[in-house]
């Protein structure tokens, strides 16, 4: 009988349910804001997942949100809030947390599985990736829309979106598209898709199965059995026949392999000329990037290139100098443009500056990337020590 830690306040932002004395589920539980991520949830989070890490009665540790979203990201009020006070340190701060979070994840030494069982986006939707099983459901939405806010896919994001096959990754980045569940596990962001009546009787069976192995039992005889119970409740789900991202890769391929936005966005135009008539999918995909920040558009796809051929320490620590340069407004005021339209007025036009994408130079492009001063508040990020790289997620 699972049994609920209140965490000692009225209204924890994590809650974490206690399935027997091998399992743990720690679930998002701020469902007024859609699991949206805060400081003290990162915090927690990073002190739970090293509290299991290290507690060798614990033998796997299961991630979701409450009510009817995984997360919807990071705490976009807070943020705008923040920085309208001028308070990018705030934010700074935030981001070292989600990201040694992430860091934690990737690296567990022990099995850990998510459960997307509604929306996830951006952050939220990171935080999902680096997990060994990640399963989605019917009600499951994936997207990561920075590029409509004026700022860039982070945590992450760059290394794990970098690593799909062909140019997959940089079409979600870019164009910020929500994916379902069905081609969530098609394209491989997900590892198993298990209807939504299941879960409680699959959490039920992995917490038993779990429970009856033995102190002896190995990681790699461990995730066999946690994997054969999943498979017992996982189905292939079809998708829809038309205006899915998984029936246009070869579009995809074609024409998210150019060099630059601007060149992805000819192509694509291109390609939608050769149709007799309006594909719904084609045009959608083309207004995206038409609405997005130029700028935020030309940091993203740089980021995810880059993102290729570097270790996910590597794209953490550089996308670390991207944000505080990003919050700062020094470059570019696309991201507190877009956060503080979206808390305030989301009717409103955004106001990109500049506002084409011929506009915003390679040079302007280079300060994102560029490192932080020996005397920067804050200093380049500081990962932890962890032995086990190697278990790193692969998508």
């Amino acid at each position: 009988m699972a049994s609920f830690n209140s965490d000692r306040r009225p209204d924890p932002e994590v809650l974490v349910q206690e399935n027997n004395s091998s399992t743990r589920t720690l679930a998002l539980n701020r469902p007024r804001h859609m699991n949206a991520l805060s400081l003290e949830m990162f915090s927690r989070l990073s002190d739970l997942f090293l509290a299991y890490d290290h507690d060798t009665k614990v033998k796997l540790v299961m991630l979701k949100g409450t009510g009817k979203a995984f997360s919807a990201g990071g705490d976009i009020a807070a943020i705008a809030r923040h920085l309208t006070n001028g308070d990018w340190r705030s934010v700074v701060k935030e981001s070292d947390e989600a990201y040694k979070l992430l860091f934690l994840i990737a690296t567990y030494s022990k099995p850990q599985l998510s459960v997307l069982n509604g929306i996830a986006i951006g952050r939220g939707a990171c935080i999902f990736l680096p997990s060994k099983f990640r399963i989605v459901t019917e009600n499951s939405t994936f997207s990561i829309p920075e590029t409509a806010l004026g700022g860039f896919p982070d945590m992450g994001a760059s290394y794990f979106l970098s690593r799909f096959p062909g140019f997959f990754g940089e079409y979600l980045v870019l164009t910020g598209a929500k994916l379902e569940g069905p081609e969530m596990l098609a394209c491989g962001l997900a590892t198993h898709f298990v209807p939504a009546t299941k879960l409680t009787l699959l959490e039920e069976a992995l917490a038993c199965k779990v429970a009856s192995t033995n102190d002896s039992t190995s990681i790699t005889d461990l995730l066999f059995y946690i994997s054969a119970v999943i498979n017992e409740y996982s189905v292939q789900p079809a998708l829809k026949e038309t205006g899915s991202a998984c029936h246009k890769m070869d579009v995809i391929e074609k024409c998210f392999s150019n060099r630059t936005v601007e060149e992805i966005l000819s192509a694509l135009e291109k390609e939608a000329d050769t149709y007799l008539e309006d594909d719904p999918w084609m045009l959608s995909t083309i207004q995206s990037l038409k609405k997005a920040s130029p700028t935020g558009l030309k940091i993203s796809l740089r980021s995810i290139r880059e993102g290729r051929s570097q270790g996910l320490g590597e794209c953490l620590v550089r996308e670390h100098r991207m944000l505080y340069h990003l919050v700062r407004g020094k470059v570019s005021r696309d991201f507190i443009e877009g956060c503080t339209t979206l808390l305030w007025d989301k009717n409103k036009i955004h106001k990109w500056n500049p506002c084409k994408l011929e506009l915003v130079t390679d040079q302007m492009i280079d300060l994102f990337f560029s490192k932080l001063d020996d005397d920067a508040e804050p200093e380049e990020l500081k990962l932890p020590e962890r032995s086990n790289l190697r278990t790193i997620a692969k998508l």
